[in-house]
C-alpha cells in the first residue's frame, strides 16, 4: 500500500473523487481515505497546512497502515528562476528551512537527535516521478525541497534557501513528513508543482495554485498506473 498526503483540499480532492471501494476515517484534524486509486491500493489523506498537522497526520498513517512508501504531493514555491507555474519539483531531499540551532554551533537546518539536515528521499519512487512527469508532459525540476511554516513570498529569502539548502521549491509541510517517514523506517518521496514562481507573491499562488494541482493530479495518476503493486 502507497500513502498519499496532501495539505489542503484542491490538492486531493480530485484523487479522492476517483478513488473505489473507499473508507474514511477521520483522525484528530486528518481526513484518510483508504480505498484503490489507479489500480493501487491507497490511502490518501488531507492534513491541514503547517508542519505540526502534516507529522501528526504521517503518524496516525504509519502506525495504522502497512506503508512500502509514503509520498508527499500538492504545490510550492519556486526557488529557481527556470521554474514556471505548473512544472514539477522532485526531491532529492527534504529540509527544515526553520530549523535553527546555529547559536550553538549547528549548521542551519539540523534536527536534533537525528542530526540531519537533509532527510533522505527514495531514489527509486524519485527517479519514477520524474519518468512519470516526462510522460506526461509535465517539465520536471530536481533539487531539495525547504520546508517551514511561513508562506516565503521576499525574493532575497528564496534566493537564499536555494544557495543554503540547494532547494527548488518551498513548502509548508513536506519536512515534517519525511523526519516522520524516516524516523518510522518508512521510504518518503515528494513533488511539488509550482503554484509561485521566484518572483511571484501571494497573488499569483491565488491565481495558479488550481492549476498546479491539476498538473499535480495528472503526475500522480502517471506514476500509480506505472508503478508495482505494493
Amino acid at each position: 500500500m502507497i500513502g498519499i498526503i496532501g495539505a489542503m483540499p484542491s490538492e486531493v480532492d480530485a484523487l479522492r473523487r476517483e478513488m473505489t471501494d473507499v473508507t474514511e476515517r477521520k483522525v484528530g484534524f486528518s481526513t484518510i481515505w483508504e480505498g484503490t486509486l489507479c489500480g493501487k491500493k491507497t490511502a490518501l489523506a488531507l492534513c491541514g497546512i503547517g508542519k505540526v498537522h502534516a507529522a501528526l497526520c504521517a503518524q496516525a498513517m504509519l502506525l495504522r497502515y502497512p506503508l512500502k512508501l509514503l509520498l508527499n504531493i500538492g504545490v510550492a514555491g519556486a526557488l529557481i528562476g527556470e521554474a514556471a507555474i505548473a512544472d514539477a519539483v522532485v526531491a532529492d531531499a527534504a529540509v527544515q528551512h526553520d530549523m535553527d540551532t546555529s547559536p550553538l554551533g549547528d549548521p542551519r537546518g539540523m534536527i536534533s537527535g537525528i542530526n540531519l539536515v537533509e532527510l533522505p528521499c527514495d531514489r527509486d519512487a524519485a527517479g519514477r516521478l520524474r519518468a512519470a512527469a516526462e510522460r506526461c508532459g509535465i517539465r520536471c525540476f530536481s533539487g531539495n525541497i525547504a520546508t517551514g511554516d511561513r508562506f516565503i513570498e521576499r525574493v532575497e529569502e528564496k534566493k537564499e534557501l536555494h544557495t543554503l539548502f540547494h532547494a527548488s521549491a518551498c513548502d509548508m509541510e513536506g519536512a515534517a513528513i519525511a523526519q516522520t517517514a524516516y524516523e518510522m523506517g518508512v521510504p518518503y518521496a515528494a513533488y511539488r508543482c509550482i503554484s509561485d514562481t521566484l518572483y511571484g507573491d501571494g497573488n499569483e499562488y491565488a491565481v495558479n495554485a488550481g492549476r498546479a494541482c491539476e498538473a499535480g493530479a495528472k503526475l500522480l495518476r502517471a506514476f500509480l498506473a506505472d508503478m508495482p503493486e505494493a
